[in-house]
């Protein structure tokens, strides 16, 4: 059974939010903008704001990010191009299953009937 204090009037809460409407309110507007001066606590990063960096430290990041993509992209050719030998057994291994499969092609797309 329902007693009255687990359901509060309605009227009755509609004047306590309208009482601390203006408290609500300052709570709200406190933290929007921080002043100039005031040190700000710990933020996340897209909420930090933003510094411009200098054209030289600008440029000295995009040098080391075309040095990283380069070393990169002679890693890359280098290891498309390594002549690291394969070991016979698999060599001869994938030679074998080739020659199986093109043979049971053969089986398999000739007109000639096997009785």
């Amino acid at each position: 059974m329902n007693t009255p204090e687990d359901h509060p009037n309605p009227d009755d809460a509609l004047a306590r939010a309208r009482a601390a409407r203006k408290q609500m309110a300052a709570a709200l507007t406190e933290d929007q903008e921080p002043e100039v001066d005031e040190p700000v606590g710990w933020q996340p990063v897209w909420k930090r704001p933003r510094k411009p960096k200098s054209k030289a430290a600008e440029k000295a990041e995009l040098r080391k990010q075309r040095k990283r993509l380069q070393q990169a992209a002679k890693r890359r050719l280098a290891a498309g191009n390594s002549r690291r030998p394969r070991s016979r057994q698999s060599r001869i291994g994938n030679a074998a299953a080739r020659r199986d499969a093109r043979a049971l092609s053969r089986v398999r797309h000739s007109s000639a009937w096997l009785w």
